[in-house]
């Protein structure tokens, strides 16, 4: 990293940023976009220019030590052309086709995933499939380092260069915002008793969920089991995609009294411990495996233009605003191979993700890392979040999209799902809704969990619970 001495006025890299791009950890933002029609080359590379580079400063900025030995963003001159790829793909036959191209696509986006970027650059690159797909007839991939921002920043970047497929004078619009609750109307009446027992509690989930947070950072890992090796560093990779109608998730909602984010990540915790029964039948099925829940610190109902972002004491800022939720995945009693209740996983979701909303553990790990990075470095930090992601057994996150189907320069988008690369864990589910439609990316360590059996796993448990829940009506 290039050492400067004199940096006045160059705007400070923020701690997130700083923890993501060093030497134990460099994470970044894999997005795809399944376009309906094949790209235009030319018209790919004016858009780039014209407006991709001008979303934020950043993108064309690159990361520098100060004076003072914190690190700053230096405006360069970027070199479109170093940025941008056109792999082409094809079989040992010749020209492959679409099913073979879907193989070939999961490589290479594994394989630009373990390559770092160029020294010198800025922290980004857009890789252009040409190759028609089983899903598109061309591919778009964004590799967005994690320093740049957060999913919610580079979401609101990419939807800068699109426009709506019906009308694009009309604005995007998104999915509202969960009120927990709403979900439970019987909080109306709070007597004197429930005030008293609402002040305590989170207290008590507070300093509760703040030492476990610790706990789970330094020396209590998971148990070792079918979805986690205890990998030390970032692994190769496969990602499967699979699509839920999110109509048919808020009927599930409807009909249990949750949230739509309690019916997600009931199923993925069902649809866990089925992968384990399947991939290994004599694994335990109540081993201590926990999920780190990514959740956004902004709360607000929609996205912000980047103008709005970038502007000082922005209400939602661009940048890295996140934070972590240690999720135990909820254990299968021995007896009970056959999944008798799998509602309880939804009401289990929801009961743990209700109580470490309404606690203050977060604010108080937020201000440990920062005291760390006070007394120590951002390397100390980041050997501190390594460890956090390598003792737990996966990490799920979740990204609100478009409720309307989107165009790129007048070329309709079909799909769009992304993935976060970099971090040791061994499984990660991503999810983007987009058009109507919930989709989930699995992304599983190769050579260690199957991700074709983890979303098969995925369609089973969304079945059951949705079978479930509509016999409750």
């Amino acid at each position: 990293m290039e050492l400067i001495k004199e940096d006045e006025g160059l705007e400070p890299v923020s701690p997130i940023g700083q923890y993501f791009n060093s030497k134990v950890l460099s994470v970044s933002v894999l997005g795809m976009l399944e376009l309906e029609i094949p790209i235009n080359d030319s018209r790919a590379m004016l858009l780039i220019k014209d407006v991709f580079l001008p979303i934020n400063p950043r993108f064309s900025s690159i990361m520098v030590v100060g004076k003072k030995g914190g690190r700053k963003w230096k405006k360069v001159e970027v070199n479109v052309e170093n940025h941008v790829h056109f792999p082409c793909f094809s079989s040992p036959m010749g020209t492959s086709s679409p099913s073979e191209n879907d193989g070939l696509l999961k490589s290479y986006i594994s394989q630009i995933a373990m390559q770092p970027y160029p020294e010198g650059q800025p922290l980004w690159e857009i890789h252009i499939i040409q190759c028609p797909t089983s899903e598109a007839q061309g591919t778009l991939i964004f590799k967005l380092h994690h320093a740049l921002g957060d999913g919610y920043s580079l979401v609101g970047a990419l939807l800068s260069c699109l426009q709506r497929a019906d009308n694009p004078s009309l604005p995007v619009t998104f999915p509202s915002v969960n009120n927990p609750s709403s979900a439970n109307k019987d909080d109306k009446n709070i007597g004197f008793r429930k005030v008293v027992s609402k002040c305590f509690w989170p207290f008590v989930d507070t300093v509760r969920d703040f030492c476990w947070s610790v706990l789970k950072s330094t020396c209590v890992e998971d148990d070792l089991s079918p979805i986690r090796c205890g990998s030390e560093r970032f692994q190769p990779f496969s990602v499967s995609t699979i699509t839920f109608s999110l109509d048919c998730i808020k009927e599930i909602k409807s009909c249990l009294r949750v949230t739509v984010n309690d019916v997600i990540t009931g199923i993925i915790f069902l649809a866990t411990r089925l992968y384990m029964q399947r991939a290994s039948p004599n694994s335990n099925l109540s081993s201590n495996s926990t999920a780190l829940v990514l959740l956004n610190t902004r709360n607000l109902g929609d996205y912000k233009s980047v103008r709005d972002m970038v502007r000082p004491n922005s209400k939602s800022p661009w940048g890295n605003n996140f934070a972590f939720l240690h999720v135990a995945i909820p254990k299968v009693e021995p007896g009970d191979s056959q999944f008798s209740d799998p509602l309880k996983f939804v009401h289990k979701a929801r009961e743990v993700i209700k109580r470490k909303r309404s606690s203050f553990g977060v604010v108080l790990t937020g201000m440990l890392l920062e005291m760390m990075k006070k007394c120590r470095n951002p390397e100390e930090v980041a050997r501190h979040i390594n460890r956090t992601m390598r003792n737990s057994s996966m990490i799920i996150s979740n990204v609100r999209g478009p409720m309307e189907k989107l165009s790129l320069d007048n070329h309709p988008v079909k799909g769009m799902y992304f993935t976060v690369v970099g971090s040791p864990e061994s499984l990660q589910i991503t999810m983007i809704s987009y058009a109507g439609n919930l989709r989930v990316a699995v992304r599983a360590e190769q050579g260690f969990i199957d991700s074709e059996l983890y979303t098969r796993s995925l369609h089973d448990a969304w079945d059951m619970i949705r079978h479930n829940a509509c016999r409750k009506r």
